[in-house]
């Protein structure tokens, strides 16, 4: 049983038991999260479900029921929510189980589990009408907050170091220019392997969709396929690129030849790499979760292939190249101070 140690705990408990009349036999951790939310598994006599720990003052639910209702109704499998208590910010949901994809890939998984992936992205895309969906746009302005995120945090706070002026600005537009000239659909924005639930049944289960918009096609597809938590071969990367592409064609959602989306697909990952790469950065330093640093040096290497390939980019890839050294001296020293 979890220990009741805070009122907020206290608080969880007394709604389950005594609002929703459930009978509980154990709660424990379902999984971490990067943001405040928390999620825990709980067992009753009515089956299990999970948790949703959001504080009020720190998250908002609002979104997440919103998105839900909107996936649900696009036909992805997203978890079903069964009650919910916005004033202390609870939701008792479906539980998908514990086994997301980057559990189970492997070699002689991942063609099966990622054309799993493929047939429930290519829903949310086809299915969801952004004419009427009513999510937020992903525009320039929303481009530049999120790659101030590594400035501010990666570059400035994290390695202590400026950025140089020309290279980042030509970067900046060049991938900002790219986002936008893409068609536009529904973008969950974190579609990865941790978001990615193995069932039985219907599978994958979609989580952490909450934050989802509208923006440019190749988003969520780089974000499966370029994972901050797992690299494939570029070869069967390309593969995999290739096939969707020509889903996308022949389901009439787009006109582009493969090699402006190939394009559009690197570029559109390397912006979100490095914004990915900043909020790793801020998620030690400003939330005290230094176990995501690990993920830094994946990331980084994504951001430097595609600079390699593509020569507006040359500049800015020769900088980030000379900062591998003392990126490598920061997680040194953050390992020694933080051992698990």
């Amino acid at each position: 049983m979890m220990m009741l140690d805070n009122l907020r705990t206290l608080t969880l408990h007394d709604w389950l038991e005594n609002d929703l009349l459930l009978t509980i036999k154990a709660i424990e951790p379902a999984s971490s999260d990067a943001s405040f939310r928390q999620y825990f598994r709980v067992y009753t006599a009515e089956g299990p479900f999970i948790v949703m720990d959001a504080p009020p003052d720190k998250e908002n639910l609002a979104p997440f029921l919103s998105v839900a209702a909107l996936l649900t109704q696009s036909g992805v499998n997203v978890p079903h929510i069964y009650q919910q208590n916005l004033a202390d910010g609870f939701l008792l949901l479906e539980d998908f189980g514990p086994q997301c994809f980057l559990h189970q890939l492997a070699d002689d998984t991942a063609d099966r589990l990622y054309q799993s992936a493929f047939d429930a992205l290519y829903t949310l895309q086809s299915q969801t009408d952004i004419g009427s969906c009513g999510l937020p746009v992903y525009d320039a302005a929303f481009f530049e907050r999120e790659l101030g995120i590594f400035t501010d945090w990666f570059a400035h706070a994290l390695l202590d170091i400026s950025l140089p002026e020309p290279a980042w600005q030509s970067a900046r537009q060049l991938l900002i220019a790219s986002a936008l000239e893409q068609p536009l659909c529904c973008v969950h924005r974190d579609y990865h392997s941790r978001n990615l639930m193995i069932l039985s049944e219907d599978s994958p289960g979609v989580i952490d969709f909450q934050d989802a918009v509208i923006g440019p096609i190749t988003y969520d597809l780089v974000s499966l396929l370029r994972d901050c938590y797992i690299t494939w071969p570029d070869a069967q990367v390309d593969a995999w690129v290739a096939q969707y592409h020509q889903r996308l064609v022949q389901g009439g959602l787009l006109s582009a030849d493969l090699a402006q989306f190939k394009r559009w697909f690197d570029l559109m990952g390397m912006q979100r790499h490095l914004k990915a790469i900043g909020i790793f950065a801020r998620l030690h330093l400003r939330d005290g979760k230094p176990n995501y640093l690990a993920d830094i040096p994946r990331t980084l290497n994504y951001v430097l292939k595609v600079c390699q390939h593509y020569p507006e980019l040359a500049a800015l890839g020769e900088f980030l190249h000379m900062q591998q050294e003392a990126l490598q001296n920061v997680l040194a020293q953050t390992a020694t101070a933080n051992p698990l």
